[in-house]
């Protein structure tokens, strides 16, 4: 604008600030004026309304902001200093929030840290028992898709799906949260092996790669499958096993994948380059469960040989327990130094592998049956554990009206079973397990054991059961450390 003159916006427009120019007739001045809006088109002094935006709609005189008043009063170098101090306090606040930031993050990672040392030292027992509640009738949910009895089932890691498989030789994928099937690969009749892909005999236990990747199962013909976990593709075929396959178990954080045999033997495969590795030996009996978690190690149950083992991969040793009256039939490990095993005489057990024989034992678990002077302890088909807690499930096969699925709470130290509450099901409870959130417990029934025929339920049915595991507070996850 030039310096001869100077119209203020408040002030009268007719009266001209004297100057140069103040015997300079009015007329004359507004010509100049004029022609100063002319060369600065852009001026905010030159804005310009379209006749399209007058007829359509009319126009709002804005409100002035505090700023512009004051806008001719601030010289260049008083509003640098004011952006500088603006700039300045942007600065200090960003940083203030940044190292709050950073100590919760070094806050959180050492935390971390610190619990999957403990982790691997199986010194980690979050306290989540005593906030469990028993859930009502109502709020269970039965899938059924099986025409024969569940005999094993699998929950991936980010709890969205469940795998199941039964005697029918079916595997089917479920999506937890609608209940749908989403895939199912359907069992082959004996003698169909060469053309059919999949199963044609009862399948006995299934595992599921910690990223999701591979599904592995394992049958009755001593053949274990590999699937494409997302889409069910077949991939590949592992033969090697000559007895049944009762036990599959990837190894966390790897494609490493152990298998259990009636034909008494322990192998290991590496399923990325679909390639066997080696054969451990050790037991006197057909193998009944297996179970891994991340060390290179895994154990076992022996069956009628009454004995647990752990295998040291690396090591290539065996360590060897006893302590049941009757057969192991299943086992899980509950984190790397303690499991819990059930057997057919009805008893509940828990290890630790640095003691040869078990630190607490509950015998009859699940009750009797039969008549007075004759009663026989409930069958303990299967057990759980929800890792590094305190708190694992037992399920018993029996009569229509008692089978259940038990949770228990484990004492400090694991030295001590203390039941928690019962959930009814009718049939033999052939698997169970725990989602890794701890929000559900899942539980493969059927109307025979998964191991054989030995008697019927015909009143029970072939289901896949949810139990929600409902808390007291919204936050019970509190982790105690133990020594």
């Amino acid at each position: 604008m030039s310096s001869s003159f100077f119209i203020k916006k408040k002030d009268n427009p007719k009266i001209v600030k004297k100057g140069k120019n103040a015997d300079v007739p009015k007329r004359k001045l507004q010509g100049d004026w004029d022609k100063v809006r002319a060369k600065k088109p852009n001026s905010k002094y030159n804005e310009e309304i379209s006749s399209d935006s007058e007829t359509e709609s009319p126009v709002v005189p804005k409100k002035r902001q505090p700023i512009e008043e004051n806008e001719f009063d601030e010289t260049p170098q008083e509003k640098k200093l004011r952006l500088a101090k603006i700039y300045l306090d942007q600065l200090k606040e960003e940083e203030e929030k940044k190292a709050e930031d950073d100590s919760f993050e070094t806050d959180l990672i050492a935390g971390r840290l610190e619990e999957e040392v403990l982790e691997q030292k199986g010194k980690l027992q979050r306290l989540i028992a005593k906030d469990l509640m028993p859930p009502d009738a109502s709020e269970i949910r039965v899938l059924k898709g099986h025409k024969l009895p569940i005999t094993c089932l699998v929950i991936t890691f980010d709890d969205k799906y469940i795998f199941s498989a039964a005697k029918d030789c079916s595997i089917i994928k479920w999506d937890v949260e609608s209940g749908k099937k989403l895939h199912t690969i359907p069992g082959g009749r004996k003698g169909t092996e060469d053309r059919h892909i999949g199963h044609t005999a009862h399948i006995l236990c299934m595992a599921i790669s910690s990223d999701g990747k591979y599904l592995a199962t394992g049958d009755m013909n001593k053949l274990i499958m590999i699937w494409e976990a997302e889409t069910c593709k077949h991939l590949y075929k592992f033969t090697g096993h000559k007895g049944p396959v009762s036990g599959l178990s990837f190894r966390k954080g790897t494609h490493d994948l152990y298998s259990a045999s009636h034909d008494r033997s322990v192998k290991v495969w590496n399923v990325d380059e679909n390639a066997y590795v080696e054969t451990l030996f050790g037991h006197q009996d057909a193998i009944t469960g297996l179970d891994c978690l991340t060390r290179e190690r895994c154990v076992t149950a022996g069956g009628r040989d009454r004995s647990v083992r752990v295998w040291k991969i690396a090591e290539e040793s065996q360590l060897v327990f006893h302590g049941h009256e009757g057969s192991i039939d299943c086992i899980q490990l509950i984190n790397e130094e303690h499991m819990i095993t059930g057997a057919d005489d009805g008893s509940v057990s828990l290890w630790s592998v640095n003691k040869k024989k078990p630190l607490s034992t509950v015998k009859q678990a699940h009750g009797c049956h039969g008549d007075a002077g004759l009663e026989q302890p409930h069958w303990v088909a299967s057990v759980a554990a929800l890792q590094n807690s305190d708190t694992v499930a037992s399920g018993a096969s029996g009569c229509s009206h008692n089978s259940q699925v038990q949770l228990w709470k484990c004492g400090q130290y694991y030295r001590g079973l203390q039941p928690l509450f019962s959930v009814p099901v009718s049939g033999f409870v052939n698997s169970l397990k725990f989602s890794s959130s701890g929000q559900f417990l899942v539980a493969g029934v059927g109307q025979e054991h998964r191991l054989g025929r030995w008697w019927r339920i015909k009143e029970a049915k072939n289901g896949i059961y949810i139990i929600p595991l409902k808390r007291k507070c919204p936050n019970p996850e509190e982790a105690k450390m133990t020594e």
